[in-house]
């Protein structure tokens, strides 16, 4: 346990320290747009913040590698190298979107790469569940495809929630806890050379988005751009198909009391707000005859800041259902919870939902904020 705590740290350290450096570079390349119409910053801001998150994460893998305990198995296995090379090209490809500007379609070429990589070193998923209890067994071709698709859904999920400052770093570190956490329980009764490979990378996550938070918190000193939500979600995507591939279909029955369901579920539970997010994107473009991919103001956390709430209370909102939907279903997974707690959680979501978003209850905060102010504000 202290070698996690050990990898949190350095990363959050590694990565918090070369963020000044990054941004400096980025004003001097000019890596800091004009403000657009559906931005809800109002001053330019300098991206590429994702340079330094690449660099404490790779440092801290490297210094991993050389652990006794937890790094013998990174060490050991192909994982390291395919997972360096990939976030290498999700890298530049987001670089040279946050400088230059990227066509969909490119950015999207590259994310398949990015995803080719991994399945290419060996990190692909070799199997499903399917919903009668039974599994079906993907040969190299299909589970190649099928990997491939989990990286581009979960990078363009980031990718798309990453609107306000701190928002995709924090939703993100949320779903690497959740991930750490299901990887760290399931090696107290499963083994795989995967799932301690998995915690690690989890671990390593959660500190490169604590190093990068406190420059981008509201109000945001720097972005982390495409080149860091891409990374952020090639790196969740790597970790979430690692610690579900070395679980064999005939091992998760001792393990979970909802053995086929889980690893469908757990995924998306992880990811649930940037990925409703993503698929309400979609389906808004599409049904206006516009490319899935056109940016606009309609993102769930534009809906949320056009009813009243500020910026930080928005983001605040968000990590509660991000946090509700992830540990939820860990809970469900790691402790045999009956599947009705889990309902009543996404309930309580809809309802928290509901009642932030509703004009009667903001205006009496807003109105009770705004006496507490005169109260505590000298003439």
């Amino acid at each position: 346990m202290r070698e996690y705590l050990y990898l949190v740290l350095t990363a959050a350290v590694a990565t918090y320290i070369l963020v000044p450096l990054v941004r400096r570079f980025a004003v001097s390349i000019g890596a800091m747009p004009e403000v657009r119409e559906r931005d809800v910053h109002a001053t330019p801001t300098p991206r590429l913040g994702g340079l330094a998150m690449c660099a404490g994460l790779v440092t801290t893998l490297l210094i991993a590698a050389r652990l006794d305990k937890s790094g013998a198995k990174l060490a050991d296995s192909n994982f390291l190298y395919g997972l360096v090379i990939s976030c290498v090209v999700i890298v530049a490809l987001g670089f040279l979107d946050d400088w230059l500007g990227l066509g969909s379609l490119t950015k999207l070429c590259g994310q398949i790469a990015a995803g080719g990589v991994l399945s290419f070193f060996g990190i692909r998923l070799p199997w499903i569940p399917l919903p009668n209890g039974a599994t079906y067994i993907l040969d190299s071709t299909l589970s190649t495809i099928v990997t491939i698709g989990i990286v581009v859904a979960i990078i363009n999920s980031l990718n798309f929630v990453d609107g306000l400052d701190g928002l995709a770093a924090g939703i993100t570190t949320i779903a690497a806890a959740g991930v750490w956490l299901y990887s760290i329980m399931l090696s107290q009764h499963l083994s795989g050379d995967r799932i301690q490979v998995t915690a690690i990378m989890s671990a390593i996550l959660i500190g490169v988005c604590l190093g990068f938070l406190p420059h981008n918190f509201h109000p945001a000193r720097i972005f982390m751009g495409d080149t860091g939500s891409m990374l952020l979600g090639l790196v969740l995507a790597t970790s979430m198909v690692l610690v579900t591939s070395d679980i064999a279909p005939d091992a998760v029955a001792e393990v979970n009391r909802f053995p086929m369901v889980i690893p469908l579920v757990l995924p998306v539970a992880l990811i649930a707000v940037p990925l409703i997010d993503l698929l309400s994107a979609v389906i808004r473009r599409t049904s206006h005859g516009k490319s899935p991919f056109a940016p606009d103001r309609g993102h769930l956390h534009h809906v949320i800041l056009d009813s009243g709430h500020s910026h930080t209370r928005t983001v605040l909102i968000l990590y509660a259902w991000a946090g509700i939907f992830t540990f939820g279903v860990v809970a469900l997974a790691l402790g045999g919870v009956p599947l009705v707690v889990l309902l009543v959680a996404v309930v309580f979501a809809l309802l928290v939902l509901a009642l932030t978003l509703h004009p009667r209850l903001r205006a009496a905060s807003d109105s009770a904020a705004a006496r507490e102010h005169r109260g505590t504000t000298r003439p």
